[in-house]
C-alpha cells in the first residue's frame, strides 16, 4: 500500500497523460523551434549578405559614374586645348577675346572655373581671370605642364575659390549641424570646396601651358541626384525603403539627398565616428549597417583620394534598413504563429486519440486512491478485456478482493491484540507513575538528609574552632590591655571574619533545618514589608544611580513570618542591584493574582541589568550555585525557594540577556 500511495500521489508530472502529451508535443515545441530557429538564422544571415552585396553593387555603379565624371572632364579640357579655335584665340593674345572665349567655353563645358597657366612664366597675366600661376604647384597642373593631361579630386580653400568667384566661395561654405554618433568637434563651418580638378597641356606658337578646369561639388545637387537616380531607379527597392547618395568632404555631407527634415537636405551633418575611423583613418571600404543622420541604413562608403594621395572625403550610397528589418520580423512572427497553430491543432487531436488509454488508467488510479482512503470495496468496474489495459484492470480487481479479505482478518487480529496491549500498557503506566513518584521522593529525601548531615557536621566542626578563636581574641585583649591599640585593626578584622563564618554557618543550618529557624507566623502586608526592605538596602543603592519604579497595588495580607519574607525580598533586591553595576531601573510591583482558583498576592522584583543565559536560569535555584564567584555562597535563592515553598507559594524567574531579569513571588492570601 505504501508504494501504491506514492504512485497515486506522485503528481501530474509523472502521470501517463502528461508523458504522452510530452511525447506528442516535444518534437513540435523543441525540435521544430530549433530547426526553424536554425533555418531562420541561416536565412537571415543570407538575407543580410544579399543586402550587403546589393549595396556593394550600387557603390560600384556610383564609383563608375564618379570616375566617368573625372574622365569626361579631362576629355573636355583636352579637346578644348587641342582645338583650332582655342589656338587662334590664344595666338592673337587679345585679353578681352581670351576672357570672353574662356567664359563662353566654361558655360558650354558646365564647369565652375576655367583658366590658363603659363609653363615658362613668360606670360605676365594682365588679368587674374586669365592667368593663375598661383596654382601651378598643384599635381594636376604640374602634370599638364609636363605634357600629360590629368584629372583628380582636390580641396580648395575658401580664399582659392574666391580668386575665381566670390559666389564659389559662398557656395562652398556649409554650416555644420550637430549629428548623433559623430566625432565631437568645435568646428562650426566647413568653408573648403571639393573640386573635380582637370588640366590638359596646350602649345600655341611655341608657347606651352596648361588649360585648367574645375567643378565645385559642394551643394552640387544635380551631380548627387544623378548618382542616386542611376543607383536607385524607380521600383528598385522594397516598399518603404529609400535610396540615398552622399558626397563627403572628410566627414561632412557637402552634397546629399539624405533628408534632415521632409524638404531639408542634411547638408552639414556628419558621418558616425565608426564609419569615419574605418574609411578615412584606415582607408577601408565600409559595407554594413550604419546610422545615417537619424535612422539606420544598409550603407556603402569608399574613400576619395586627392591628387596628393590623401584621403579627403567619402562617396556613399545606401538604402533605409527599417523596411527590411520589418519584413524579417514579420516573417519570424508568421513562422512562430504557424508553429503555435500547428501545436494547438495537433495536440487536441492526439489527446482525443489517446483518451481510450487515459480513461482506463485514470479509473485504476482513482480506484487505488479510494483504497488508500480506506474504501477497500472500491473496484475499477471495467468490463472491456480486449486489450492489455483491460486485462490489467481485471487483475487489479482480483488483487483488491484478496487484499480486502486479508485486511478483514488482520483487523480482527489487530483489535484483539490492541485490547491486550492497552490493558498491559495501563498497568505498566500506573506502576511507572508510582515508581517515579517514589524515586523522586527518595532522591529528595536522600539529598536533604545528606545536606543536613553535612551541614550539621560542618557547623559543629567550624563553630568549635571559631569559639576558641573568639575566646583567645578576648584573652589577648585582656592580656594586652592598653597595648591592644597597636593591633586593634588586626583584631577587628579577625572579629569580622569570625562573624562572617558564623553567618555562613547559620545560613547552612537554616537551609538544612528550616523548621528550626522559622519564627512566629503572622499576617503580613506585603506592601509594608517591601517598603521596609527598601530602607535596609538604601546604602547599596547610593553607590550607583538606580531609579526605583514602584507599583504597590496588592490588597490583603499573607500568613508568613515577617523576618523570612524580608529575607527573601532583600535577597532578590540585592541581587537586582548587583546586576546593575552601572546603574539602571529597579521595578517593585505587587498585585492580587488568582492561581488555580486560589487568591493570592504576586510580588515582582525586576531589574534592567545584563540578564542571564538559559543554562544559568536552569540552575539558579540549585544549592551552592552562584555566578558571583568569591562574593556569594550560592544559598540565597535556594533558601528563598525553600521558604516560599514552605508557605505554599511559588517563585519563578524570567531573564533576557542584555535586557534584564524579573523574579516573581506568589503567596496565598490569608483567610483571617
Amino acid at each position: 500500500m505504501g508504494e501504491t500511495r506514492i504512485t497515486a500521489r506522485s503528481g501530474w508530472r509523472h502521470s501517463v497523460r502528461f508523458r504522452l502529451l510530452v511525447i506528442a508535443i516535444l518534437p513540435m515545441l523543441v525540435v521544430m523551434p530549433m530547426l526553424l530557429g536554425g533555418t531562420f538564422t541561416q536565412w537571415s544571415t543570407k538575407f543580410d549578405n544579399l543586402l550587403i552585396a546589393k549595396v556593394n553593387g550600387e557603390l560600384t555603379i556610383a564609383h563608375q559614374y564618379f570616375a566617368n565624371i573625372l574622365e569626361t572632364s579631362e576629355d573636355k579640357v583636352k579637346a578644348l586645348g587641342n582645338s583650332a579655335i582655342f589656338a587662334n584665340v590664344i595666338a592673337n593674345l587679345n585679353e578681352e577675346n581670351i576672357v570672353a572665349f574662356l567664359e563662353m567655353q566654361r558655360h558650354e563645358m558646365g564647369v565652375d572655373f576655367l583658366y590658363l597657366v603659363d609653363a615658362s612664366g613668360g606670360y605676365l597675366a594682365p588679368s587674374e581671370n586669365i592667368y593663375y600661376n598661383h596654382f601651378a604647384n598643384w599635381p594636376v597642373v604640374k602634370s599638364a605642364l609636363d605634357g600629360r593631361a590629368h584629372t583628380a579630386i582636390d580641396l580648395f580653400s575658401s580664399e582659392d575659390l574666391a580668386l575665381f568667384s566670390q559666389a564659389l566661395a559662398t557656395r562652398a561654405r556649409i554650416d555644420l549641424v550637430p549629428t548623433q554618433a559623430a566625432v565631437p568637434t568645435d568646428k562650426i563651418v566647413e568653408s573648403r570646396g571639393m573640386v573635380v580638378h582637370a588640366a590638359a597641356p596646350f602649345e600655341v606658337n611655341g608657347q606651352r601651358g596648361a588649360l585648367v578646369a574645375g567643378i565645385l561639388l559642394n551643394r552640387n545637387l544635380d551631380f548627387i541626384d544623378t548618382i542616386n537616380d542611376l543607383v536607385y531607379p524607380a521600383a528598385s527597392l522594397t516598399d518603404g525603403s529609400i535610396g540615398t547618395a552622399t558626397l563627403f568632404l572628410e566627414d561632412v555631407r557637402i552634397s546629399t539627398n539624405v533628408r534632415l527634415f521632409e524638404n531639408v537636405r542634411a547638408l552639414g551633418t556628419r558621418v558616425s565616428a565608426i564609419v569615419r575611423s574605418t574609411v578615412l583613418d584606415e582607408g577601408k571600404v565600409w559595407l554594413d549597417r550604419a546610422f545615417v543622420v537619424n535612422d539606420w541604413y544598409i550603407s556603402a562608403y569608399e574613400p576619395i583620394i586627392d591628387s596628393h594621395g590623401a584621403r579627403i572625403g567619402m562617396l556613399y550610397v545606401g538604402f533605409l534598413d527599417t523596411p527590411f528589418r520589418t519584413a524579417k520580423t514579420r516573417t519570424l512572427w508568421t513562422t512562430i504563429a504557424a508553429l503555435l497553430a500547428a501545436v494547438f491543432l495537433s495536440v487536441p487531436i492526439f489527446l482525443r486519440w489517446a483518451r481510450g488509454i487515459f480513461r482506463p488508467l485514470e479509473g485504476m488510479l482513482k480506484t487505488i486512491a479510494k483504497v488508500e482512503g480506506g474504501e477497500l470495496g472500491a473496484r475499477t468496474g471495467l468490463t472491456r478485456t480486449d486489450d492489455e489495459i483491460g486485462q490489467v484492470a481485471l487483475h487489479l480487481d482480483d488483487l483488491l478482493g484478496q487484499i480486502q479479505e486479508r485486511d478483514s482478518r488482520l483487523r480482527d487480529w489487530a483489535a484483539e491484540l490492541n485490547d491486550r496491549v492497552d490493558e498491559r500498557t495501563s498497568e505498566l503506566s500506573d506502576a511507572n507513575k508510582r515508581l517515579e513518584a517514589t524515586t523522586k521522593q527518595l532522591v529528595v529525601s536522600e539529598k536533604l538528609a545528606a545536606i543536613g548531615e553535612i551541614t550539621a557536621g560542618v557547623a559543629h566542626e567550624i563553630n568549635n574552632p571559631m569559639a576558641v578563636i573568639q575566646g583567645n581574641i578576648d584573652v589577648v585583649r585582656q592580656e594586652l590591655g592598653a597595648a591592644t591599640k597597636d593591633v586593634e585593626t588586626e583584631l577587628r578584622l579577625i572579629d569580622e571574619q569570625v562573624h562572617s563564618v558564623s553567618v555562613l554557618v547559620s545560613k547552612l543550618l537554616q537551609f538544612a533545618r528550616p523548621d528550626e529557624y522559622s519564627g512566629s507566623v503572622e499576617i503580613q502586608n506585603p506592601n509594608e514589608v517591601l517598603s521596609d526592605c527598601m530602607v535596609l538596602v538604601q546604602h547599596l543603592m547610593n553607590k550607583v544611580r538606580i531609579d526605583v519604579e514602584q507599583g504597590l497595588n496588592a490588597q490583603g495580607g499573607i500568613l508568613m513570618n515577617r523576618t523570612e519574607l524580608q529575607q527573601v525580598l532583600i535577597n532578590l533586591i540585592v541581587n537586582a542591584i548587583q546586576a546593575m553595576p552601572d546603574g539602571g531601573t529597579l521595578g517593585l510591583r505587587t498585585r492580587n493574582t488568582t492561581i488555580d482558583g486560589i487568591p493570592g498576592v504576586s510580588v515582582c522584583v525586576q531589574d534592567t541589568g545584563k540578564g542571564m543565559p538559559k543554562d544559568v536560569i536552569d540552575k539558579i535555584f540549585d544549592p551552592f550555585f552562584t555566578t558571583k564567584r568569591r562574593e556569594g555562597t550560592g544559598l540565597g535563592l535556594s533558601i528563598s525557594q525553600t521558604i516560599i515553598n514552605r508557605y505554599s507559594g511559588t517563585i519563578s524567574v524570567e531573564s533576557t540577556e542584555g535586557v534584564g531579569t524579573k523574579f516573581s513571588l506568589w503567596l496565598p492570601l490569608s483567610e483571617a
